[in-house]
């Protein structure tokens, strides 16, 4: 079996979508289609199950991935073990994060990063919705792990690092705080808070301008921190969208989390400055993914 024929099958296995593994990888979605054909061929069963609206690994598929991952994890760490010994990955990387949970992730691929480039230390550096993209561009920090869609000319995105669906936030004593879920189209009417200094565009990846039945979304009042933004929840002067994993991290007796039924899937990827990228921050960003890829949960 072939390295590449190896990457391409494992990454499938990861991204469970033709399309993106081949992004990933920078071939054509016919090389990894023909890629799993053939192995398929030789091992004489299925690997993954195709329908037109899924692709799932099959028992012997699961099994291989099994056998076949942790070696060729030690095959890259050996490899990134040599790439950084002959070019030197140390200094100091700053890495900063939005929200609460995610800066346990973060210390945890910090850990991961120091074990393989020990010549490197690592800060992990809480920012704000309002001064995430100043602290990029200012070079204050190196690299942030966002929960919303940026698409800057001066800014590069790693591949989503993963995704949760959102809840709505809303004071306890709100009209829909007893609701088992809502809807998008339950937005119509109340006051959805906004991060302040965010572009429209981003502000709108995390709530859209328009109900599925067409009705506004009105915008309420401006947040720059989640602390701040739960103080106005609570004091029911708003609603907000947040991801799944504030119901257990930001619990508050005068907030209540209701499940969005029908959307609003939270993103998480990593952005740093296209001038700036180097081996720390393609390493770093590595790390993630094989925690995030060795993690049942990754909050």
């Amino acid at each position: 079996m072939e390295r590449r024929d190896i990457e391409i099958f494992l990454t499938l296995a990861e991204e469970l979508h033709f399309g993106r593994t081949a992004e990933r990888l920078h071939v054509s979605t016919a090389r990894v289609s023909q890629t799993i054909k053939k192995l398929e061929r030789r091992i004489g069963a299925a690997l993954f199950e195709r329908t037109s609206r899924r692709v799932a690994l099959t028992p012997i598929g699961r099994r291989l991935e099994a056998d076949l991952r942790p070696a060729h994890r030690q095959i890259l760490d050996g490899v990134e073990r040599a790439v950084a010994a002959g070019r030197g990955i140390d200094g100091v990387l700053r890495a900063g994060f939005v929200g609460t949970a995610v800066g346990g992730l973060l210390h945890r691929v910090a850990a991961t990063f120091q074990n393989r480039h020990s010549a490197c230390r690592v800060q992990v550096v809480e920012t704000r919705y309002s001064d995430f993209l100043p602290l990029l561009r200012a070079d204050e920090v190196d690299l942030v792990l966002v929960p919303v869609r940026v698409d800057e000319p001066d800014l590069t995105a790693s591949p989503v690092l993963f995704s949760e669906p959102s809840v709505l936030a809303a004071s306890a004593r709100h009209r829909l705080a007893r609701r088992a879920s809502v809807t998008l189209d339950d937005l119509a009417g109340e006051q959805v808070l906004r991060p302040r200094g965010m572009p429209d565009y981003m502000d709108e990846s995390l709530v859209p301008r328009r109900t599925p039945g067409g009705a506004a979304v009105e915008r309420g009042l401006e947040f720059s921190t989640v602390q701040e933004m739960l103080s106005l929840i609570g004091a029911g002067m708003g609603v907000f969208p947040v991801p799944a994993h504030a119901s257990r991290y930001d619990t508050r007796p005068d907030i209540a989390y209701i499940p969005i039924s029908d959307g609003l899937i939270r993103e998480r990827r990593f952005i740093w400055r296209g001038a700036a990228e180097n081996n720390r921050i393609r390493a770093f960003t590595q790390a993630a993914r094989d925690v995030v890829a060795a993690s049942a949960e990754p909050l």
